[in-house]
Formats: structure tokens, sequence, C-alpha cells
């Protein structure tokens, strides 16, 4: 019987990654993502899968990321009890994340309906903390280069992709057939993490494409951020980084005591870290050192450039004080959490900056700031767009175009087909292109929603 993959998120967008494989009954989930950034997309989060959570059998994960883990919740909720299969750092970061999501949903479903700024009554999560909770009971530990079988007769094994703590690439070994998942392959010179492994031979590959149409710059972060902040420190502004909590938060908190190290930014600078995710995420690199690049010494710098920001309280102090300082505040794409209101109180200043440190979906408010708009629009309210926003082209977890064509170059042997995900369509569509021309090979943009063999 054949193999068969239906591309249920991840396709024609960066977010929602899920990818049902089946055979001879049998269904296992490859990601199990939240659709993020346009309303159309975050709605896909509120309809049901085409498949009946009960009739799932196994749940992979290549990383923590919610565009990749964030669907889990909802999951459990909805019957799904079989075994989530992951690196024992992605566990630890899901059990971070997740409930943390849950939290902030709550809190701004509450902010809402406290405030009447909502059109439903009364306004609901997608899915609360202790749905989160219950869902982490269901993940399974894997190491990174033993082989399991999530299912009988089936065969997985993960693989360093880089990107951030515990990003794995997949292998599925089924039916004869050995179809391999990037997921978010990381660059070969991440300022923290590792390279990515050398990808295994398969006969089919699903490739990640955020940057499939873009090449990162030639300088690095530390040379884009530096006069950033001299000039904010210079007018006495405050700097607002929406940071993705896990891996940018930490690659830019490295990148910052490294700066104040050599000079290149005054050692007094305030710097904040607002996000208990990255605060506890912060705190879970020593425990994979294999992981990452970083010494004691880098780590303990990295620790200590910042003040770490837990409760409510602390976040609400920051806007009682004066700059120059940084904060550093989840999320990385402006969809949520506390960064919100330190963006709605700081946007008007002139004096102000906002740098923005990856990418930005369509359809985020991280977006909309790294076009130019002159407004943006948080909690119902329309916030004018009068501190200057500087967007960090370097900062980037991701592979670029020629970083993922190398990739897959690195192959012994030719796969049979190649299916490029996780893109915006111009981005995936101009991968395709180039895999077809450079590497002679069968390359596909599936459909959100169609079924393709292996």
């Amino acid at each position: 019987m054949s193999v068969n993959i239906t591309f249920l998120g991840g396709t024609g967008t960066v977010t929602g990654s899920k990818y049902l494989v089946q055979h001879d009954g049998k269904k296992l989930l490859v990601d199990c993502g939240l659709f993020q950034g346009f309303k159309q997309l975050r709605l896909r989060n509120w309809n049901p899968m085409p498949i009946a959570a009960t009739d799932v059998d196994a749940v992979l994960l290549t990383h923590a990321h919610l565009d990749h883990s964030g669907y889990l919740p909802l999951l459990y909720r909805q019957g799904f009890r079989g075994h989530v299969h992951a690196t024992p750092a992605t566990c630890d970061l899901c059990a971070i994340l997740l409930p943390d999501s849950g939290h902030i949903q709550e809190e701004d479903a509450a902010f809402l309906n406290r405030h009447g700024y909502t059109k439903h009554e009364p306004a609901e999560p997608l899915y609360g903390k202790h749905d989160a909770l219950l869902s982490l009971q269901l993940l399974k530990p894997e190491r990174e280069g033993i082989s399991f079988s999530p299912l009988p007769g089936w065969k997985a094994t993960f693989s360093h992709a880089g990107h951030i703590l515990g990003a794995a690439s997949i292998l599925l070994e089924v039916a004869g057939r050995r179809i391999l998942f990037s997921g978010d392959v990381g660059r070969p010179d991440d300022l923290v993490m590792k390279a990515p492994d050398a990808p295994p031979e398969a006969d089919t590959v699903l490739i990640e494409s955020t940057y499939g149409n873009r090449e990162h710059p030639k300088e690095d972060v530390l040379a884009e951020l530096a006069p950033a902040l001299k000039r904010l420190a210079a007018r006495g502004g405050v700097a607002v980084v929406p940071v993705f909590a896990v891996g940018r938060a930490q690659a830019l908190l490295y990148a910052i005591s490294l700066l104040k190290e050599r000079g290149d930014i005054p050692h007094g600078l305030p710097i904040f870290l607002d996000s208990p995710m990255a605060v506890h995420t912060t705190e879970l690199l020593p425990r994979h050192p294999d992981a990452h690049r970083l010494d004691a010494k880098a780590l303990n710098a990295l620790k200590h450039v910042a003040t770490m920001v837990e409760t409510p309280e602390q976040s609400k102090t920051l806007a009682k004080r004066h700059g120059p300082m940084v904060i550093l505040s989840a999320s990385g794409m402006a969809t949520g959490g506390r960064v919100l209101h330190h963006l709605a109180h700081y946007l008007p200043d002139h004096r102000n900056m906002i740098i923005l440190t990856g990418y930005q979906a369509p359809g985020t408010r991280g977006a909309t700031l790294a076009s130019g708009g002159g407004v943006v629009r948080i909690h119902a309210q329309d916030v004018a767009v009068n501190a200057e926003v500087v967007q960090l082209q370097s900062s980037s977890a991701h592979a670029d175009a020629s970083q993922l064509v190398d990739w897959l170059r690195q192959m012994k042997s030719q796969p049979d087909q190649v299916y490029v995900v996780h893109g915006e369509p111009e981005a995936s569509d101009a991968l395709r292109q180039r895999i077809e021309r450079d590497l002679k090979l069968r390359a596909v943009v599936p459909e959100h929603g169609s079924t393709w063999p292996t």
C-alpha cells in the first residue's frame, strides 16, 4: 500500500505546520502548529481538522516554536492520547511554551472582555493553561541519532537542525519509503546554535522555505545592532525589541553582551528581558550544551547582561523608568504578550526605537511595523508609529536560500521528489525553481489540504 502525505498546514504560509502521513490505516502527524498572521489564517485554528484527533495515532515534533507545536493542547482537548515524540530539549521547551501560550490567550481574552474591546460575547481563548499542562503528559523524549518506533513497523530518527534548542530534522521510514522532514533549518554561521547536520538519504524531502527567495547580508548582527543602540543611547530613548522567547532572545542577549564587552555600546545601558518564557528558556541553555556554541563564560555573560523581569508588577514598573534603556519582550512578531503594552506605551515618541529581530509573517503587527505603517492596532486602539523602526536583516535563525540549497546538496543520493513547504508563496516558488535549476530535482509547492504520494 502507498504512503501519502496530506498538507494540513505550513503550505502557502510560514505557520501552522501539520503534515499527516498515512499508510495501511495508520495516521501520524509531523508537527502540530498554530496558524498565525492574517485573520483568515488564524481562523483555521478554530476550524476542526479534516481528521478526528482520536484517529491520529502518534505525533512527531521537529521543534517547539508554536507554529510547529502550539496546536497540541487543542489536539489533546479533542481526544488525542497517543505519544508526542520530540528531542529532550524540545520537550523541555514545550513545557515552557505551551502553558505560557495558554496563559497569554487567557490573559488577552480577559483584557478584551474587561475593556469591552471584543466583538464576541465573551471573547474566549483558543485554549487555556490547563489544557496545555495536560497535553505535556503525552511528550516522549527521543535522543538525536537514535532510531525509535513511533508506530509498529514505522521508524523515525531525529538529526540536529540548528535553529533553536532541540530543533531537529526527522527521517521517517515506513513501507520501504524514506521521508525527510527538514523542520526549520538553522544557519551554519549562527551566533549561538551549532550548524545543522548534513541530511540523511531519503526518497522524499519536505524542505522549509521561509527565506526561500532571500539571502542573508554579509554583515553580522553585531555590526547591525551596535549603531542602532548607540543612536538610542545618545538621545535617551527606549528601545522595545519584540523577540521570539526561544532562540532570538538568547542570541540578542549574547550579542549585546559582546557589544558591551567590546565597548561598542555604553556599558551602563540598562537591558531588561521582560518575558518569563524567555527567562526560563535562557536557564535551559546549560542543560543542553551539545546544541549550542556557548562556553561557561559566554553563558554567564548572556545571563547577567540583562535584568530578568518575570512578574506583571515588575513589567509595569518599566513604564515608570526614564531612558535610555532596552526592553526585550515576547512575542517576536508582536502578535501577543507583554510586548504589546510596551509598544502601545513607547511607539508614539520619536526618541524611542522598535527593533525587529526576525521574520515578520504577513498580517502580524511586526509586518505592519516593518513595512513602514504609520499606525498599528493594539488592543482595539490605533497607536501612532513615531518611534524609529529598525529591522535587523542579519539576526534570523533560518537558513537563507543558498544555505537551504547547500543543505540539500549534501545528500549522498538524490531524492525522488522535494516538497517545498513552510514559506510564503513567493518564497516557496522561488526555492522550488532554484532546486529544479541548480540540483535538477523534481520540486513541488503543495496546496493547503492537498494529498501527495511519497
